[in-house]
């Protein structure tokens, strides 16, 4: 199951294929609309998936491994909002109120852990709201989570003044009525990248582990063909430029392991995992 991206047409439509294996593509167009399938359903062998929503997904028993290729990332620090008018630094949001669609959604992950490093504020410093719950069904948000209304509009809610800020990964409506948290983000976001070498992961892709047991050559083909599609839609920076979708072990390493200490220190998973357990066999099998 994978998403419909440039990254995706030539695999999906059959321009890149094998001779080896016969994909069975998932008539899906929108990753996200197919999540609880494969970590309720085990309805994939192969599936595009959430960063956080994999970790937690390993965090209570489900049997996936991770392949090295990121479907999608992108850089957070413009993704909180707070009113125009209501002016504070990102270190003042300790004690205020901040809602988003799911407190175990990838995004907010990615924010909390950049106040965290950049600012200063612990998990537990704000105000979490969230509206709703994990794609995983074991998973259960930390106490310190408050629920909102699932049914509320993030950005009317903010406007109202029942929240000081928002964090929403796609665009605003009320652009005019809303500011940044964090200055300048995309200087910020760049800055902060010079820093660390990360790259936040959106979302990868995931094997089951039965599949890499039994059939690690099947394994390596599909890596092949994601690769050979993504290069394809040409799609692949030169050496040396920014890839906000890297592939390969060494390119997603420094990214990697962020996403599982974020994801650690925000109380959602029960220990810091290592990205050889989250391979498993696949580093063998790429080989």
């Amino acid at each position: 199951m994978f998403g419909s991206y440039p990254k995706t047409a030539a695999l999906k439509n059959g321009q890149v294929g094998s001779s080896s294996i016969e994909l069975d593509i998932a008539p899906v167009e929108h990753a996200q609309s197919a999540f609880k399938d494969t970590v309720r359903k085990h309805a994939f062998d192969v599936s595009e998936l959430a960063v956080v929503t994999y970790l937690l997904a390993v965090d209570a028993g489900h049997p996936y491994r991770l392949l090295p290729f990121v479907m999608n990332g992108n850089f957070h620090h413009k993704s909180i909002y707070a009113r125009a008018d209501d002016l504070f630094t990102p270190a003042q949001l300790k004690g205020r109120r901040v809602a988003m669609r799911s407190y175990s959604q990838t995004t907010p992950t990615w924010v909390r852990g950049i106040l965290c490093d950049e600012h200063g504020l612990s998990a537990q410093d704000v105000e979490w709201w969230s509206q709703e719950g994990a794609h995983v069904a074991e998973y259960r948000d930390p106490d310190w989570v408050r629920s909102l209304d699932e049914g509320a509009n993030l950005e009317q809610a903010l406007l109202a003044g029942q929240v000081d800020a928002i964090i929403a990964g796609a665009a605003v409506q009320n652009k005019d009525r809303l500011r940044h948290v964090i200055d300048a983000p995309q200087q910020a976001a760049q800055a902060w990248h010079a820093r660390t070498g990360v790259i936040p992961i959106n979302h990868m892709v995931v094997v089951r582990d039965e599949l890499v047991r039994n059939h690690p050559e099947a394994v390596a083909e599909v890596y092949r063909m994601l690769v050979e599609s993504r290069r394809a839609a040409g799609e692949i920076p030169p050496d040396g430029s920014q890839d906000l979708q890297p592939f390969g072990f060494e390119a997603i390493d420094a990214s990697l392991r962020k996403a599982i200490d974020y994801t650690y220190a925000q109380g959602m998973i029960k220990r810091r995992y290592t990205p050889e357990e989250l391979y498993g066999g696949v580093r063998a099998v790429l080989a």
